[in-house]
């Protein structure tokens, strides 16, 4: 019986020009991009022609792309990189911040879960009214991965730049099927994941 996937929401395969793209650094090129000699010198080059598709794909600059090991980490470097102070975020992010508020919330940090309407959108209004003089971050997600809410982030990101205070989006669910520009959406630090974009899975 012939299987249909239906769930790519969730994960995608990898393109076969993703795989084609990569295979000659898992046999040739598979050099350290740190090492001082040519193997190294080509893998440095492949890392930087990657890191220079994503800024262009984001209207960022090269030095502020971080590669890490898929979105749960990007999200963790975000919230975590703060040190202590306020954090506001909603009710219906991911799992990985969730958690990741709950244990900050318990080593010293105060976290402010704002509410949803019955769309499952917050309130930019909401987002102004919680910010305190101790907030450090405000963290909310571009796209819901299981309702699919686009929330309106350039609001938000526009009210947590007049306020100084950084704003990060998790847009894992998101990147690839809407455009995100960081400038024009007053975004400073986002979240993304290549196994939702026909990517290998471990990078983020």
């Amino acid at each position: 019986m012939e299987r249909i996937y239906l769930d790519h929401a969730a994960t995608t395969a990898m393109d076969h020009e993703v795989v084609q793209a990569m295979m000659p650094y898992f046999t040739q090129a598979f050099g350290n991009a740190s090492s001082l000699h040519s193997f190294g010198w080509e893998a440095k080059h492949a890392l930087d022609s990657a890191r220079q598709t994503i800024a262009d794909a984001l209207n960022a600059q090269t030095d502020e792309i971080i590669f890490t090991s898929g979105g749960t980490e990007s999200n963790n470097f975000a919230l975590k990189g703060i040190g202590k102070g306020h954090i506001i975020t909603s009710s219906i992010e991911h799992p990985s911040i969730l958690k990741t508020c709950r244990y900050l919330n318990d080593h010293g940090c105060d976290v402010t879960y704002l509410p949803v309407d019955a769309d499952g959108m917050v309130d930019p209004g909401d987002v102004e009214s919680a910010i305190n003089s101790d907030t450090k971050l405000i963290s909310v997600m571009h796209a819901n991965n299981e309702i699919g809410t686009i929330q309106p982030v350039d609001e938000i990101g526009a009210i947590a730049r007049d306020n100084g205070i950084p704003f990060h989006t998790d847009a894992v669910q998101s990147f690839g099927k809407t455009e995100i520009d960081l400038q024009k959406m007053n975004i400073d630090i986002l979240s993304l994941s290549s196994h939702k974009i026909y990517g290998p899975k471990g990078i983020g």
